[in-house]
């Protein structure tokens, strides 16, 4: 469920327009105004003021957004108000230019979006990079990290609910075996994470548990906590199977006593408020005896915080 509350009462794409363009004129830029505009505008509703407002001023909204903007407050704004195929390009994109850690964006991208969401964010990632995700991600990676991925963001899963029982039977034995043999990379492995349907998979884990006494996650924490594929490897699954967990861990991870990483909390902030973050952020108050929004409130301050705020629905929208 999403968290962010569209206004009761959404003026034209041109009105909001030329609300921007009035915000951005002056002796300084109105971040309110701007706030209480595009935080309360749906996916839909953002791409038409954008399409408006360079008919209209000749200008990308974005760029003029940039020009405008500063720090942790301009990324909450230019992820937000870029389409969300378009957003996942540019995350994939960075991704690829970092080191390791950044695998787990890539993961994230591919196993957290239903197979249109990451068709159309390699179609954009074509349309602004001028390359594929797969050449890229082929590119950055090398060994067990490389055939994961490639084969995570190449997937065009199918959707629907329905499961071969027979099929789940065997598929748990053989990731059984693998686990066992602490063959994490098994070609075997990485097929079935990276072609059956979520359905599918979590029909599998769910006879692997009835096999073997223990979920898969819980199997897989005997083996070296060290091994950075292990891990991605199990953070592969919980986004497949309990995405909301996954999404809790990284949160707390970025929410923490030692430093606020921004960059993690806007990009899942933004990233799900229109999807499913209402019910990370009762997950994550249910494991963190604190909500979301204060949480988030406590580590971040001035228009980003307001930003984070608003998409998280606690504002007056």
């Amino acid at each position: 469920m999403a968290t962010f509350k569209v206004s009761s009462s959404v003026p034209s794409p041109s009105e909001d327009a030329e609300q921007l363009k009035t915000a951005f004129e002056g002796w300084g830029t109105n971040e309110d105004l701007i706030i209480s505009i595009l935080a309360h505008r749906s996916a839909e509703q953002r791409k038409q003021i954008r399409q408006t407002y360079h008919e209209v001023f000749g200008e990308d909204l974005l760029k003029s957004l940039d020009k405008e903007l500063s720090s942790d407050f301009e990324r909450a704004i230019l992820l937000w108000t870029m389409e969300p195929g378009e957003r996942d390009a540019l995350l994939a994109n960075e991704a690829t230019k970092r080191w390791t850690s950044s695998n787990q964006v890539l993961m994230e991208v591919a196993c957290t979006r239903t197979s249109t969401q990451l068709l159309h964010a390699r179609q954009a990632y074509h349309a602004r990079f001028k390359k594929s995700i797969e050449e890229d991600v082929a590119h950055h990676t090398t060994g067990d990290f490389r055939k994961l991925l490639v084969s995570l963001v190449s997937s065009y899963r199918y959707e629907g609910d329905e499961v071969d029982m027979r099929l789940a039977k065997q598929e748990a034995k053989i990731i059984h075996e693998n686990i066992k043999d602490k063959h994490y990379n098994d070609e075997d492995v990485i097929r079935i994470l990276s072609t059956r349907s979520k359905a599918q998979i979590n029909a599998t884990f769910n006879r692997y548990q009835d096999d073997h006494g223990e979920e898969i996650l819980k199997s897989l924490e005997e083996g070296d906590g060290d091994d950075k594929f292990l891990q991605l490897l199990r953070s592969t699954i919980q986004c497949l199977t309990r995405p909301e967990l996954y999404f809790v861990d990284v949160l707390r991870s970025a929410i923490n006593k030692t430093g606020t990483d921004e960059g993690a909390l806007t990009r899942i902030v933004t990233t799900r408020a229109e999807i499913d973050l209402k019910v990370i952020g009762q997950e994550f108050q249910r494991r963190n005896s604190i909500s979301l929004e204060k949480a988030i409130t406590k580590d971040t301050r001035g228009d980003y915080e307001k930003m984070l705020v608003a998409l998280l629905g606690e504002d007056d929208a």
